[in-house]
């Protein structure tokens, strides 16, 4: 009874992220207790080990720190990887993975459509104003549920990825080919929100997590993704074709290319000065001013200073080059595994699609930064390396 009850904690803890980590958190604690108490057995997969060393460098950049009081909020987000304990050890291989996608699937598209609403809406509010859309818009994107347009991005980029595996790859009985037309269509949604949402970032890493899927299910249809790209660029709305443009001809400091660059060297400074340990959890933002390298004109660009817009730039800086390390160890090992794996399965197209995806976008992005997404990247984790112990059919 208490591992059913851990279980079902657990599969609404991955679920209900993409609309509250408050309330995926709850059901993320009643999941673990229900798992505790029902002397079950706790599993990790094998990724572990580079993922224990990742926090151990965590644990140690923040005690020694010298200011070990202000990384606190870091110490708490690590409640969230208890993600990959409670779904390793209550889900039953593929058969949970596939309900799991399915519930991201119906849950990205209801997600998706909120979104949608509001992008409505602020193409109604620059009208009236009448404010160039683009101008009024980039500052002020969509979030969906969630409370940032970084965090619903990468959200919306894992769903539509999961989903795009479901599709192309999970048998439909001719019975349900329904669901396939239901699929399709909150793909469909989950990609409109993320187009609109203009978070370049999660379009690069969803773009790239595609390319492998379309690969791996029919290679020859990548012969016609420029002529999609031409075709999407010449169809998309004013703004998207601008955003895209931004990426290499930045409108001033309207887009945050500059504000990134200035990020990025002031993270190597950063690094230089503390290799080992880095400067601790959250004092990154308290200390950045004093590493901004004395070439780099004042004032310095518009944009967010709180983090370094990399999670390779930013851990390094933060937790030590060991720490970063550790980690690009462990996403090298979640893909070798999968990869050897048979790949029959569609949870792991879909696994590698999203490890792919977030190793991309957090060139830009300290997505894993963000609990939302770092949850959900932990469950399909789980789900992808509890689908390697499934029996061969």
């Amino acid at each position: 009874m208490l591992k059913r009850a851990a279980f079902l904690c657990a599969f609404g803890s991955a679920v209900t992220v993409l609309f509250s980590i408050t309330a995926s958190q709850v059901l993320l604690g009643l999941a673990l207790a229900a798992l505790l108490l029902s002397r079950a057995k706790l599993r990790l997969p094998p990724m572990w080990l580079p993922l224990a060393l990742f926090l151990t460098a965590t644990i140690l950049s923040l005690l020694t720190s010298g200011s070990p009081h202000e990384g606190l909020p870091q110490l708490r987000k690590l409640f969230v990887f208890a993600t990959l304990l409670v779904v390793f050890s209550t889900f039953r291989g593929l058969a949970d993975a596939k309900r799991l996608a399915l519930w991201w699937t119906a849950a990205g598209a209801v997600a998706a459509a909120w979104g949608l609403v509001q992008f409505f809406q602020k193409l109604w509010y620059a009208q009236r104003a009448g404010r160039s859309f683009y101008e009024f818009y980039v500052a002020e994107r969509i979030t969906g549920p969630m409370s940032h347009w970084m965090t619903f991005s990468g959200q919306l980029m894992i769903v539509l990825l999961v989903t795009a595996a479901l599709v192309l790859f999970s048998p439909w009985p001719r019975g349900r080919r329904l669901w396939l037309w239901l699929g399709l269509a909150a793909a469909g949604l989950s990609a409109a929100a993320l187009v609109l949402g203009m978070t370049r970032g999660a379009w690069l890493g969803a773009a790239a997590g595609l390319l492998y899927l379309v690969w791996r299910w029919k290679p020859r249809l990548l012969l016609a993704v420029p002529i999609l790209l031409v075709a999407g660029f010449l169809l998309a709305p004013s703004p998207v074709r601008t955003r895209l443009v931004s990426m290499v001809r930045p409108s001033g400091q309207l887009d945050s290319n500059q504000h990134r660059i200035v990020c990025w060297r002031t993270g190597w400074e950063m690094i230089r000065a503390h290799p080992w340990l880095g400067l601790g959890p959250e004092i990154v933002h308290r200390d950045f001013l004093k590493y901004v390298p004395a070439g780099i004109p004042r004032p310095l660009p518009e944009g967010w200073y709180g983090h370094l817009h990399s999670i390779y730039v930013h851990y390094a800086a933060e937790r030590g080059v060991p720490a970063l390390l550790f980690l690009l160890w462990m996403f090298a090992k979640i893909l070798v595994d999968f990869w050897r794996a048979p790949r029959d399965r569609f949870f792991l197209h879909g696994a590698i699609a999203v490890v792919i995806a977030v190793m991309i976008e957090g060139a830009f992005e300290l997505n894993l930064g963000d609990s939302e997404v770092l949850a959900m990247f932990l469950a399909v984790v789980a789900c992808g390396y509890l689908t390697l112990e499934e029996p061969a059919a």
